[in-house]
């Protein structure tokens, strides 16, 4: 005998809080070895058995598995080398939650049947070069012969999802993936770019196109409310299109009116402002920069002011 203090695997169970049969099974694994055996053959067990379970359920409730326990306690490798392989290993795992736990979010929240939600899966599932190719795929078929070549407007409009991206930057790529691969939005987009191309193919510096002097336009009034086809809204258009004409060196007649609400008329899309409240979600940006209710509340304006048939 070493003198030292001894202990029965009951005393274990009651000093550690795990169960006789568990501290057997460490012991039998090799993990927390007994010291000796009484006399009578019973397992006893020196005072660094305590401090063995303590680190081994310690462990066990991070996840690590007991081979790798065994070889921290037998001091065969450093912990410090065992926790950072167990947590980039967890990181991985927790990765994958997420992009299930948002294709499940997506798919209870639509009601997708089997297609949609393997659809959904295959989306969340592209690699970075997938990705990039998709929405390079959009943004080539929006922008691509359309002179001259916005490169700020297409780097703005690019989606860089994270290498460790949160549920709901999840959730904004499998929405923003399926409006990129929408037919009707390409060509919506498309003929808005055309227009945008359009309002500046004009001598001078850079000015802003229909959509911006709208928003600017009206923000005030939309904010307080006011009714888009009452008197109280008159100086309001007269502002905007007065704006607009002056900048095309036009007069602010109803052939501008006219052109000025079928260049809204078309851009009075609400997926384009999805898509750019999904690319903000995505990238990180703030959020709230639509044009929609811009654009709509001046679009009613006109008509109510437009001459029948005009």
């Amino acid at each position: 005998m070493d003198g030292e203090e001894r202990y029965t695997i009951g005393d274990l169970a009651r000093r550690s809080g795990l169960s006789v049969k568990t501290i057997r099974y460490y012991a039998d694994s090799g993990i927390v070895p007994p010291t000796d055996r009484s006399p009578a053959g019973y397992r006893r067990y020196g005072p660094d058995a305590v401090a063995r379970l303590e680190l081994v359920r310690t462990l066990r409730d991070l996840g690590v598995d007991l081979a790798s326990i065994r070889r921290v306690v037998d001091r065969e490798v450093p912990l410090h080398e065992v926790a950072a392989a167990h947590a980039e290993a967890l990181a991985v795992q927790i990765r994958v939650l997420r992009l299930r736990r948002a294709v499940l979010t997506v798919a209870a929240r639509r009601g997708s049947g089997p297609a949609e939600v393997d659809d959904l899966h295959r989306l969340a599932q592209l690699t970075t070069r997938e990705r990039k190719q998709l929405v390079d795929d959009f943004l080539d078929s929006v922008f691509t012969g359309d002179p001259p070549t916005y490169p700020g407007v297409i780097v703005s409009m690019t989606p860089e999802l994270p290498d460790d991206p949160t549920t709901e930057q999840v959730q904004a790529w499998l929405e923003l993936a399926e409006l990129c691969r929408d037919t009707t939005f390409r060509a919506s987009m498309r003929r808005l770019a055309r227009q945008h191309a359009a309002d500046h193919d004009v001598p001078g510096p850079p000015r802003p196109d229909a959509v911006a002097i709208v928003r600017n336009g009206v923000a005030a009034a939309l904010a307080a409310g006011l009714d888009p086809t009452g008197p109280e809204a008159e100086p309001v258009v007269a502002a905007v299109t007065g704006r607009y004409a002056r900048l095309h060196h036009i007069p602010d007649d109803t052939d501008l009116r006219r052109r000025l609400l079928d260049r809204l008329t078309l851009a009075n899309d609400s997926r384009r402002d999805r898509y750019l409240d999904l690319l903000s979600v995505i990238n990180g940006w703030a959020t709230g920069g639509g044009v929609t209710p811009a654009v709509d509340w001046f679009s009613r304006a006109l008509r109510a002011r437009l001459p029948a048939g005009a």
